[in-house]
């Protein structure tokens, strides 16, 4: 059902190097633990391969029986060793995704799709020129947005090792001699030994400094160098002609393409964020960036060896050497290496008047800080046109043109750093500024949060005309306050020095009315983020974008209403004109709405809510950007990206999308060069095409499916969330349930974050943020959040029918077929919905289910879930008219051999989980540390063979 599958290929390739690499690990294991470790790990391994494939239940009792039976370190070994191979699984199967791909490339098939040759073709057989495309380059706007959300398991150390693991793999295809390939085994050893031998878990909580340095990481191994291919690859698909070996390389395309961050920005819940984190965040994206150019630069250097006793220079080229500095009499007929050096001492400048530090590999002289990231632009570009004109453009591609678009894409800042803060807390902060103040409202001292909606738009927008600072360096404010105000600062601060790139965005989760918003206005203008033009309009600067985040079903539906009354406002009017290119931004929370109203629902309502927002922004003829806050699990937005763009509402993406990377997403699909080049190039794919397909078609198709199908899909939404939230929320026993049969306690115990598990302490689902209640239920194996709701919602539509639907049973699931087949939105839900039932397992959930001490509770509750779990199996079978996932054996074929390393490491989290609360209900303490060691190890196992589950 998906839109993105390779056709059927041979999956041996694959299994040789699963094979490969889990025979090098039973060698280490065997080394390192010994025969009788080894030995056991194979037995569990033996029976969980014959209990998927022969679906034989003793098999299922000998696991749990025989991880009763280890003792001391024992359950530490077997936990690392299954997780270990499915952590070589992942790589072999990133390995084989590459391979298919250049397989592909190599027969000069027809375009995969995905790709940008597939969307190109598409779109020009629709009509769609490049000049129109060229159009959409310049004001399109596509960011994956790195978040440190806390599902990501695995220490930055052993993802070292796994890269470099990869980097050994892909030599395995190449054909090699006998010393050659054992040469290859040898090294291949050398890194699972490593593996093996590195810690997997980290015994100190991250803090964010460390997940700063994490997503730098995949700056350094990905990003940097695969952003500027994909803007080439473009720039080669756009070119109408093959252009000439020595015509100049095209000019950098405009930036399309960008990448954002959370990280150091994000304070939504976590007290460990503020000013210095911010301040930390764009220093060190800064550093890592300068460290590139200078390298970059540095090896120009040596590939622009051009001599003028041979060939010609531009005199604004030679005038560029000329001011270098560089006197070297063995460089003086050299005027590309001069030039390059005098630039690579202006970028060190540069990089210490703004990071403070010097990256540079080598001493440089005194010269001039660029002025900015143009300066250095304008500097290549003199390079380029001399080379140019002096029949060189073959070696300005070599290196050149990637640099130049590098810097178009990046800056001097890296990534655009996204502020985020609770409506609340700006509230408060606000409530304490007015009354520090001194003002009056109605001739008594003012109470901010006890004034009416009215009454605080009114109050806000009069701050907004004023002049006056609010707040006052002479004043005493609470630590909460003091801390708001400085991020605004910083931000201010970041944004002087790195550019308006930097930071400009500033996010309010729980956007529940129109005052949250001007709140946000108010808070800039008091941290210098904003300041007012002159008489005559000059001189202004209108800050940062204030963006809604509509979480909650209730906030997905008022959203529209509240943008209305925005972009009403004059001066909001006046800001989106100036300084945001004529767009508004809206996120849409997927955990949070999943968490309040269950998979179906969410689903549902953030449509309908795409849907009336399109209609209030086209009123009021402005551009609407769309931030998708996507996590991993299918439960909160998860899923193949590129399917979830083409599925969005006709309109809403019109060339402007942001999304949320999260957790071990950031992991699985950026860590390897090669899979994060295709990840990108499946958002922008998708992007264009959704974009420039002809809207007026696909909006009536879209009005079309709408009008036969929405009211059905709605009947069926309001049926799911009834039976979701009848499950969660309103069954007693069920707060029980679901934190006795989870390991969400043993989870927030997990160094995996710096955020904390819930708002407030305490066992309240309320409470408990939608991270870690997807991520739990994934541990189990119910995976709930993906798929609870559907069956009732299907079957009571068949068997009752609603208004408008057809009359007989027989009609209503043609017509639910139908929808299946031809509308992308019920599509796309479905085929996520299915992945998640194919991981799902109730014989291993029924195992924690037992961990529930009331046995009354346990039956009757996990009874209800498993009642739910089989409807929703038998109405998918009746909708796709076949069995899970097989229409896609490759997943199916994965699944199945990951299954045997997961199910192990599932029976041996129940044991070790029952052991622990065993010893608390008898008062005997703590638990022990290396036991909690190991539930841990089998908490990142699961997670790495599940892959999209947090």
């Amino acid at each position: 059902m998906s839109a993105v599958r390779p056709k059927s290929v041979s999956l041996e390739p694959m299994r040789n190097d699963i094979r490969l690499l889990g025979r090098l690990l039973g060698e280490v294991i065997q080394a390192c633990e010994g025969k009788r470790i080894y030995d056991t790990i194979e037995a569990l391994r033996r029976h969980a391969v014959s209990l998927r494939r022969a679906d034989a239940p003793h098999d299922g009792e000998a696991i749990a029986k025989q991880v009763r039976t280890l003792k001391g370190h024992d359950a530490n070994s077997v936990a690392r060793a299954f997780s270990y191979f499915l952590h070589l699984a992942n790589i072999a199967e990133d390995r084989d995704q590459n391979r298919r791909q250049r397989e592909r490339a190599l027969a000069d098939d027809t375009p995969s799709r995905g790709s940008l040759r597939d969307a190109l073709s598409m779109l020009k057989a629709q009509g769609v020129g490049t000049a129109r495309v060229r159009k959409w380059v310049d004001d399109a706007l596509v960011m994956p947005v790195l978040t440190a959300h806390p599902t990501e398991v695995q220490r930055k150390s052993t993802l070292d090792v796994h890269r470099e693991i990869a980097a050994a793999l892909m030599q395995h295809d190449r054909e090699l001699t006998s010393d050659e390939a054992a040469e290859l085994q040898r090294n291949l050893l050398g890194r699972i030994a490593t593996l093996w031998q590195t810690r997997m878990l980290r015994y100190e909580r991250l803090t964010v400094a460390d997940e700063i340095e994490n997503a730098l990481s995949y700056y350094r191994s990905t990003f940097l160098t695969v952003v500027p291919r994909l803007y080439a690859d473009m720039s080669r698909l756009l070119e109408r002609d093959t252009p000439a070996p020595f015509a100049q390389p095209p000019a950098p395309l405009a930036p399309f393409l960008r990448m954002g961050s959370w990280i150091g920005g994000d304070r939504d819940g976590n007290p460990n964020v503020d000013a210095e984190t911010l301040d930390r965040a764009t220093l060190r994206q800064a550093t890592v960036l300068f460290d590139y150019y200078l390298t970059d630069v540095h090896a120009l250097g040596a590939e622009l060896s051009i001599s003028t006793l041979l060939i010609d220079a531009d005199d604004a080229l030679q005038t560029l050497a000329d001011a270098g500095g560089d006197v070297s009499p063995h460089r003086q007929d050299e005027p590309y290496r001069r030039a390059l050096v005098g630039m690579y001492a202006r970028l060190d400048a540069t990089a210490r008047v703004l990071t403070g530090s010097s990256p540079a590999r080598r001493p440089t002289a005194q010269a001039e800080p660029y002025t900015g990231p143009d300066a250095f632009a304008h500097d290549l570009a003199i390079i380029d046109d001399s080379l140019a004109a002096h029949h060189a453009a073959p070696i300005a591609r070599l290196r050149l043109s990637g640099l130049r678009q590098a810097v178009a894409v990046f800056g001097f800042h890296l990534a655009t750093l996204d502020l985020r803060q609770s409506s609340d807390v700006h509230e408060r902060t606000l409530t304490e500024l007015f009354t520090r103040a001194g003002m009056q409202h109605d001739g008594k001292p003012l109470e901010y949060n006890l004034l009416s909606e009215d009454e605080r738009v009114a109050l806000l927008r009069a701050e907004l005309a004023q002049g006056r600072p609010l707040s006052s360096p002479w004043v005493e404010y609470s630590e909460e306050t003091r801390r708001e105000l400085g991020v605004f600062r910083a931000a201010a601060s970041a944004r002087a020095r790195f550019g308006k790139h930097a930071i400009r965005q500033a996010i309010v989760s729980h956007t529940e009315t129109l005052s949250d918003l001007l709140e946000v206005l108010v808070l800039q203008r008091e941290g210098g983020l904003t300041s007012p033009a002159d008489s005559e309009g000059r001189g202004g600067n209108d800050g940062l974008m204030v963006v809604p985040l509509f979480e909650t079903i209730p906030d997905l539906e008022n959203g529209p209403g509240i943008m209305d009354a925005w972009l009403r406002l004059p001066e909001v009017r006046g800001r989106i004109a100036r300084s945001q290119e004529g767009a508004q931004e809206v996120m849409l929370g997927y955990s949070d709405s999943n968490k309040d109203g269950g998979f179906l629902t969410s689903n549902w309502s953030l449509y309908e809510a795409e849907r009336a927002l399109l209609d209030v922004f086209n009123r009021h003829k402005v551009k609407l950007r769309l931030f998708h806050g996507r996590g991993g699990s299918v439960g909160r937005g998860g899923g193949s990206s590129f399917d979830a763009i083409l599925a969005q509402p006709p309109g809403t993406v019109d060339g402007q999308i942001r999304l949320t990377e999260q957790g071990e997403v950031i992991q699985s699909k950026y860590k390897d060069a090669e899979v994060g080049r295709w990840h990108l190039e499946l958002l922008v794919a998708a992007t264009l095409e959704t974009s420039l397909v002809p809207q007026r078609a696909a909006r009536d198709a879209e009005e079309v499916h709408f009008a036969r199908y929405g009211a059905a899909l709605a009947h069926m939404s309001a049926r799911a969330q009834r039976a979701y939230r009848g499950l969660v929320y309103d069954t007693s026993g069920f707060t029980q349930y679901y934190f006795s049969s989870t390991p969400v306690n043993e989870i927030a115990g997990l160094n995996i974050g710096s955020r904390p598990a819930s708002r407030k302490k305490g066992q309240r689902i309320e409470d408990l943020r939608a991270i870690p209640w997807g991520f739990s239920w994934a541990q189990c194996r119910l995976m709930l959040t993906g798929w609870y709701g559907v069956g009732s919602a299907i079957e009571e539509y068949l068997e009752q029918g609603a208004e408008g639907a057809p009359g007989t049973q027989r009609a209503r699931l043609a017509l639910l077929r139908s929808m299946a087949r031809d509308w992308p939105v019920f599509r796309t839900m479905l085929s996520n919905m299915e992945m998640v039932l194919a991981k799902s397992d109730l014989t291993i959930a029924a195992g924690y289910a037992q961990l529930v001490p009331q046995k009354a509770i346990r039956d009757r509750i996990f009874g209800i879930i498993s009642q739910e779990h089989a409807r929703t199996l038998k109405v998918l079978k009746l909708l796709t008219q076949r069995e899970l996932l097989a229409d896609n054996p490759s997943l199916q074929a994965s699944l199945r051999e990951r299954f045997a390393y997961i199910d192990p490491l599932n029976y041996l989290q129940i044991e070790l989980i029952r052991r622990h609360r065993s010893r608390q209900a008898k008062g005997n303490g703590a638990m022990d540390e290396r036991e909690q060691r190991v539930i841990h190890l089998t908490i990142n196992g699961i997670a790495a063979g599940l892959r999209n589950s947090g």
